[in-house]
């Protein structure tokens, strides 16, 4: 990663570019997106990204030009994702096409092995409160999540009262009209390994998710 000091019109974050390819197999033409290596193994139910796709393309027009023989493979919207992370690590902001997530680190929020929200937590929370305002959101997801380490019942359990945390202090920032779904994983959906330190401390995590907001 380029060190910021060097660059200092680089914003602190670093952008993961994501490119798109389209390849011709004889009979059909397709598009490909590449895997994302840091995606998580799975997500919670209900986070599954779906889209249709908006333009119909007609096969018979003139001027689409396709090898003998060929056809389309039926259209579709790529789910084209963006994962901006600070360099510290402490925050990462996820943006698809229909939703951005936030994901912040428990000990950004909270002390050790604790559901109270340190001094440091309110002005992350007030960034994503503006977001969400910024979105026009109407639903808005509170999700907790732990390592491993401990018994799995402890982490469930502390993992909703940390999402219950964020909330109380979020939902008093927005308009009362907003719905929350608040949820503990414990250590379900672990985004990195869970074998060291580093690993386990990105997955000690509080997500907040909305959708995008239209022509935003």
């Amino acid at each position: 990663m380029t060190d910021s000091r060097q660059k200092p019109y680089l914003s602190r974050f670093a952008m993961s570019a994501v490119a798109t390819a389209v390849l011709v197999t004889g009979a059909q033409l397709a598009v490909i997106s590449p895997a994302f290596a840091d995606d998580g193994p799975s997500v919670p139910p209900g986070m599954e990204e779906t889209a249709e796709a908006p333009v119909k393309v007609d096969p018979n027009d003139p001027d689409l030009k396709m090898p003998e023989g060929g056809t389309l493979a039926p259209e579709k919207v790529l789910n084209i994702k963006s994962v901006v992370e600070d360099l510290g690590g402490e925050e990462r902001r996820e943006e698809s096409n229909s939703s951005i997530k936030f994901a912040l680190q428990a000990e950004v929020l909270f002390g050790k092995d604790s559901a109270k929200l340190s001094a440091a937590a309110n002005s992350r929370i007030a960034a994503i409160a503006a977001e969400i305002e910024k979105q026009n959101a109407t639903k808005v997801r509170i999700f907790g999540f732990t390592d491993d380490l401990g018994s799995s019942a402890h982490g469930d359990v502390l993992s909703k009262q940390r999402a219950e945390a964020v909330n109380s202090v979020l939902s008093r920032q927005l308009d009362p009209s907003i719905t929350f779904e608040i949820r503990g994983y414990g250590e379900q959906y672990p985004i990195a390994d869970n074998s060291t330190e580093e690993g386990r401390k990105k997955n000690r995590r509080v997500e907040v998710s909305f959708p995008r907001g239209e022509g935003s």
